[in-house]
């Protein structure tokens, strides 16, 4: 791990729906200018309301989120793409094969095939969310430089 932040982040999954949205918007929210932050999925899909739901609950409107897919970035020059589903970890390893690209791979549950109640599948989203936050937290947090 870098003390460095990467220059430019993209986030997959795959619908570009549910856990790729949230992704982007913590990123942007902990790095507004710092870190030029994007999300595709190998598929697209609406983003899913109960996402926008429990992001808002955060304080992150994701609500105008645009979803897309690879095959819709204008820009496939990043530093560092996180895959949030094996379908997208795929995709993702296929596009940077020519290019000097690091990714991770961060499994990561798919809320929205939760059945039950509001409140089960809100519980869901908001696991996801926590999930994704820390790891996010973690992961780009800057450390001090220690002299010497």
């Amino acid at each position: 791990m870098s003390d460095r932040l990467p220059g430019s982040v993209l986030f997959c999954c795959t619908m570009n729906s549910v856990r790729s949205p949230m992704a982007e918007g913590m990123l942007k929210a902990l790095y507004p200018k710092q870190v030029f932050v994007d999300s595709v999925g190998v598929r697209q899909q609406k983003v899913d309301p109960l996402a926008v739901e429990v992001m808002d609950e955060i304080g992150i409107d994701i609500s105008k989120h645009r979803s897309k897919t690879f095959d819709d970035l204008e820009d496939s020059s990043f530093d560092l793409i996180v895959s949030l589903s094996p379908e997208a970890q795929h995709t993702a390893v296929d596009m940077t094969r020519t290019m000097a690209c690091d990714v991770e791979f961060w499994n990561t549950f798919d809320p929205s095939i939760v059945e039950g109640t509001r409140e089960q599948r809100l519980a869901a989203f908001r696991e996801v969310r926590d999930t994704l936050q820390k790891r996010i937290r973690e992961r780009f947090a800057r450390r001090p430089v220690v002299p010497g």
